[in-house]
């Protein structure tokens, strides 16, 4: 990892934005892709479908709808222990997942006037789940437990074919979807999976659905931006990201430890670690280049943190670790600070927030309740990660009685008239004449 010295500079969010900047080339050459591949499958259902699953998961012939007895199958030969840490991350996220779902609020105006403000799920929603790289059972749980929990009711989930598996997709990703009871499932992947979701494919049987959710590559992430406008998506959710914060008592070790955990991902993953400490960075360096090397995706680690979106950035205080972390906006920060849980607070901008140096972002990958799918590329300045709101519409419902009616009428048609609107000021005036 490069080490970038930010100490004795008076910089702008701008400038720290620069000084450590995101893979960005990657997904710009994939929005024209994702863009094609999305109206391919628009235009030609099936047929486009399986021509992609032949160029790029080297499947043809698979049942792209999977048949519930290849769930059952994979529920089957599902290990004990695996099916055990399933249930229970399962458990805590439905938890933590309840939680996000907004209570109905009534709001009385005045006598007579009353706004109620409900939460209503979307019908239909379409799940994406990565099968590339690694296998992410996990996200099966994180993208369907928060939309039942929002009472969604119907639930379609994609992920692609395995070539190693004869075309199925990969039996630890049905088993998740069996143990929660999701039994339409498309085997099928990538840019074309979202389009399928966006548009229905009549030949095998898929409606189109409200809303798209799931991780996914960068080709992932550009076709939710080609369907924008078609459905509802959850964040763009790119390459993965982590920074660590942290003062000079830290455990090097352990930063290193969780630096190298995201790098293994993606060779685009980034990995920042923030102190205000030279001898901490130092001592890093060292445990980050020791452990990429002994870890088993060692290749793929050091291309990522050696690529210019990871970085160790020396600055000169709290406080600039701070306006940094909140500039940068990771998809997950860590806090390795001796006041941790204090100091929490002022970093406002994360996709999720690791307090302490016992609660590592690998624990959010799976078992501390909370939501894995969270927005990357800085679009945690402005969005949140996934959670059973994301599967919610807002809606006013508004009641007025004759009288609660009458207590506004001048205004509004004072208000009609002043914007060269009558007919609005007349249908109020239509209730109050014979």
């Amino acid at each position: 990892m490069r080490t970038i010295d930010l100490r004795g500079r008076e910089l702008s969010p701008a400038d720290m934005l620069a000084a450590v900047p995101r893979a960005t080339q990657a997904r710009a050459e994939a929005l024209d892709t994702a863009a094609r591949i999305v109206d391919d499958v628009r235009d030609r259902g099936e047929e486009a479908l399986r021509e992609q699953a032949d160029r790029f998961d080297r499947v043809s012939g698979h049942d792209i709808r999977v048949p519930a007895a290849h769930i059952a199958e994979a529920l089957e030969v599902l290990s004990a222990d695996v099916r055990a840490a399933l249930e229970e991350a399962i458990r805590r996220v439905r938890i933590a997942s309840a939680a996000q779902v907004p209570q109905t609020q009534i709001t009385e105006i005045g006598p007579g006037a009353r706004i109620t403000q409900r939460w209503q799920p979307v019908q239909r929603v379409g799940v994406y789940i990565p099968g590339g790289k690694a296998v992410y059972p996990s996200s099966v749980i994180m993208n369907v437990v928060p939309a039942q929990v929002a009472g969604v009711e119907q639930i379609a989930l994609a992920s692609p074919p395995q070539e190693d598996q004869g075309g199925r997709i990969h039996p630890t990703i049905l088993a998740a979807a069996g143990l929660l009871g999701v039994t339409e499932v498309y085997a099928m992947g990538g840019a074309g999976a979202i389009g399928a979701f966006a548009h229905g494919v009549q030949g095998i049987g898929l409606d189109p659905v409200d809303v798209v959710s799931g991780p996914g590559n960068n080709y992932v992430a550009s076709a939710k931006r080609a369907v924008a406008g078609v459905v509802g998506t959850d964040s763009e959710a790119g390459a993965t990201e982590i920074l660590v914060v942290a003062d000079a008592p830290a455990d090097p070790r352990l930063i290193a430890a969780d630096l190298v955990s995201q790098a293994e991902h993606d060779e685009q993953a980034s990995a920042v670690f923030v102190t205000d400490s030279l001898e901490l960075a130092e001592r890093v360096a060292v445990e980050v280049a020791e452990h990429a090397a002994r870890t088993r995706h060692s290749a793929r680690v050091s291309a990522a943190l050696d690529g210019p979106q990871s970085a160790i950035v020396l600055v000169d205080d709290r406080a600039m670790a701070t306006a940094f972390s909140n500039a940068y906006a990771p998809e997950h920060l860590e806090l390795h600070l001796q006041d941790a849980e204090d100091a929490a607070s002022a970093f406002t901008s994360a996709g999720a927030v690791f307090v302490g140096d016992q609660t590592p972002v690998s624990l959010g990958d799976y078992m501390a309740g909370s939501n894995h799918v969270l927005p990357t590329g800085g679009q945690a300045r402005y969005a949140p990660g996934l959670g059973s709101y994301t599967f919610l519409r807002p809606q006013q419902v508004i009641s007025y009685d004759r009288d609660a009616l009458r207590a506004v009428r001048e205004g509004v048609v004072a208000l009609a008239n002043t914007e060269v609107l009558p007919a609005h000021g007349e249908a109020i005036e239509a209730r109050f004449t014979a």
